[in-house]
């Protein structure tokens, strides 16, 4: 296939001479880099604080067990309370811009699984979505669902098929 352009033109467009180009760096940033390790030591220390208190609620709240989780977690207590926290500010923030916000009343969760059930028990229910096509819709969920509930078995067994033996 031959191009719509002629070759001259790009000739042309090769031979231009082009302004001269200038690669100063700028900085952007708005402090000094002593004042911006200033700030990021104090918001360390902050965060650390805040990670103990955190971790002395739990003791508390959890009380023996608490104490004997904090032993048995050793050296990666730090770890898991920081991204226990990462995890929180991370459902925040989808919480925040999904604009998600609980049920306003007890009567909405009783409603919904009150509805949920009836379905589940109603005959009539499991024709109609037969001959609807509904069904498939119900099936991809009930496969996330036990997707979902088959991971979690995964990870606490620790194995990918079966149980381990050894």
């Amino acid at each position: 296939m031959r191009s719509t352009l002629p070759t001259a033109f790009f000739r042309q467009a090769a031979a231009r001479p082009r302004p001269p180009v200038s690669f100063t760096a700028r900085r952007f940033a708005s402090t000094s880099s002593e004042n911006a390790q200033k700030k990021a030591q104090d918001a360390l220390g902050v965060a650390q604080k805040n990670a103990e208190k955190l971790w002395e609620n739990a003791k508390k709240v959890l009380g023996p067990l608490g104490e004997r989780a904090g032993t048995l977690l050793g050296s990666y207590r730090q770890p898991v309370i920081y991204n226990a926290q990462v995890a929180r500010e991370l459902v925040k923030q989808i919480y925040i811009a999904e604009r998600l916000q609980p049920p306003s009343s007890m009567a909405t969760v009783t409603d919904a699984y009150s509805t949920l059930w009836g379905r589940a028990k109603s005959p009539a229910y499991w024709r109609g979505i037969l001959v609807n096509g509904e069904w498939v819709k119900v099936g991809v969920y009930a496969a996330e669902a036990y997707g979902i509930f088959k991971i979690g078995e995964i990870l606490g067994r620790r194995s990918l098929v079966g149980y381990n033996l050894h």
